[in-house]
């Protein structure tokens, strides 16, 4: 197979984002291309169409790629679920909790295997393969099992262009410094470097592209121009705000909706359409000052449901949510959010809080009990709205990832879905207060715009038509294409893929 592997020189410097429009330009001009991240760290996930798990943004690149993911994109996907320990989820399916010490010494050999095989598997089905790599290829004190920079490029046999951010600064040492902790052999591998989230008048880094050049003897491909305009979900955590908070927006004429902002907050990319909508203003709220009085509330799903719910306790959130409910206010729980709504929740596997037993007292704002269990709900889900209320199709489409079952404890409690003959989450109040497992909800345009349309009236500003956000999601995988392919020497990229083997 033919590819290329995007590496940085740090976290965070755009190399998710650059895969994704490389995707994006093979596969308009007809390339079969597959992305690849060997081990992805991220409580931000994505499920396959045969109920699998991987890492979010596997899922995006496989969609901008025009391509059906699958568990070969993203073999490894690392959870964590506390400072220490993270789940290790192995072609989509989790397989055990390490400590990163135990990762390291108990892993490596299952996980090179596992890349390997991942590797075969898409070599078989795709021309090309872009890979995104982690962190930096030269945490040095790592690199002697390390499975997701330079190791893959070795078993893939691609060359390597390393991403520097220069709004970060020190953007000369960072590549130097780079290229010169690497291993002769893997410094040869390196055949490009792109300077990403350029701010201002390019032609007054013509003489630092030249120093760049003659210093390191490797080619600048590109300087990308910051994209203020990026429209693509994020990885993780580092990009929620970035992706979801756009400046300037805030007024008062749109809607305010705020956002808990849990530790272990997972699969924020459920909130992203509503991040689409132009008269919507997502805020993250961490203190009680900072709650104010928003149009509605949202819980997003989270890694450690009995850490996040503790942690809105200590900060004295649960008191102003329950009083905001209490006063007519919208709330919707997803997952983990859904969870902590209830009365009590019952840690009976142990597998949310490696504890046997352990139980915590919920918001106590609908009636309900979960109790955690030690087999994941991993599965795409379709269900019709029960209520009548809803201006749109009562079918509404997602996915599920779960260690909990919620149950009601009082009779006569309204289902928000029913899902064949399984009710799913919970209505109250005439929508006021809505639960669910059901990942992606807002994903399903014409469910959001009734949703905010009602929010909209209870506002008194004009409501909006369905905005199509597979529509809004392509046409941003085109205008992030064509940016980068404007300031990229794709013909370069191209040359280099080609020629590789035979001159490797």
């Amino acid at each position: 197979m033919k590819g290329i592997m995007l590496q940085g020189t740090g976290s965070d410097v755009g190399k998710s984002v650059l895969v994704t429009a490389l995707c994006r330009i093979l596969a308009r001009k007809n390339n079969r291309v597959t992305p690849f991240k060997s081990q992805n760290m991220s409580n931000n996930s994505y499920v396959t169409v045969d109920g699998k798990e991987i890492g979010r943004a596997q899922g995006v690149q496989a969609e901008a790629a025009k391509t059906e993911a699958s568990v070969y994109m993203n073999p490894i996907l690392l959870k964590p679920r506390s400072t220490m320990d993270s789940e290790v989820v192995l072609f989509g399916e989790v397989y055990s909790t390490y400590s990163g010490r135990s990762y390291r010494e108990r892993f490596y050999q299952k996980g090179m295997e596992a890349i390997q095989h991942a590797l075969t598997e898409l070599a078989a089905n795709y021309e090309y393969l872009v890979i995104e790599g982690a962190g930096s290829p030269v945490e040095v004190n790592l690199n002697d099992r390390e499975l997701v920079n330079m190791k893959v490029a070795q078993l893939a046999d691609v060359p390597v262009i390393l991403i520097a951010d220069i709004e970060r600064g020190g953007v000369f040492a960072s590549v130097v410094g780079t290229l010169q902790l690497l291993s002769e052999e893997d410094r040869k591998r390196v055949q490009g470097i792109i300077i990403n989230k350029f701010r201002g008048d390019i032609r007054l880094f013509t003489d630092g592209v030249s120093w760049l050049e003659e210093y390191t003897g490797v080619k600048v491909v590109g300087v990308i121009p910051y994209y203020d305009h990026i429209s693509i979900e994020g990885e993780d955590s580092l990009s929620i705000h970035n992706s979801l908070i756009k400046e300037g927006k805030r007024n008062n004429t749109g809607l305010d909706i705020a956002v808990l902002a849990l530790p272990y907050v997972s699969n924020y990319t459920d909130l992203e359409p509503l991040a689409a909508e132009s008269d919507v203003f997502l805020r993250f709220v961490k203190e009680k000052s900072e709650f104010g009085h928003p149009d509605a509330v949202i819980i997003p799903g989270t890694k450690s449901t009995f850490h996040d719910l503790k942690y809105l306790k200590e900060k004295g959130l649960d008191h102003v949510l329950v009083n905001y409910t209490e006063n007519g206010g919208t709330v919707v729980g997803l997952c983990g959010g859904y969870q902590m709504l209830g009365e009590r929740l019952i840690d009976e596997a142990g597998s949310d809080t490696n504890q046997v037993g352990n139980e915590i007292h919920g918001l106590n704002i609908a009636p309900l009990i979960t109790f955690f269990n030690a087999k994941k709900i991993t599965i795409r889900s379709e269900g019709k709205l029960v209520a009548d209320q809803w201006k749109c199709k009562k079918e509404i489409s997602g996915y599920e990832i779960h260690l909990g079952k919620t149950t009601a404890t009082a009779a006569n409690v309204e289902p928000f879905l029913m899902v064949g003959d399984r009710p799913e989450g919970i209505y109250i109040n005439d929508g006021k207060v809505i639960g669910t497992y059901f990942h992606h909800l807002f994903h399903n345009d014409e469910w959001r715009a009734s949703w905010l349309n009602k929010l909209r009236t209870n506002r008194g500003i004009p409501q909006r038509e369905v905005l199509d956000l597979q529509e809004f999601r392509d046409q941003g995988y085109e205008n992030l294409a064509d940016h980068v392919e404007t300031y990229l020497d794709v013909e370069y990229i191209f040359h280099t893929i080609e020629g590789w083997k035979e001159n490797g």
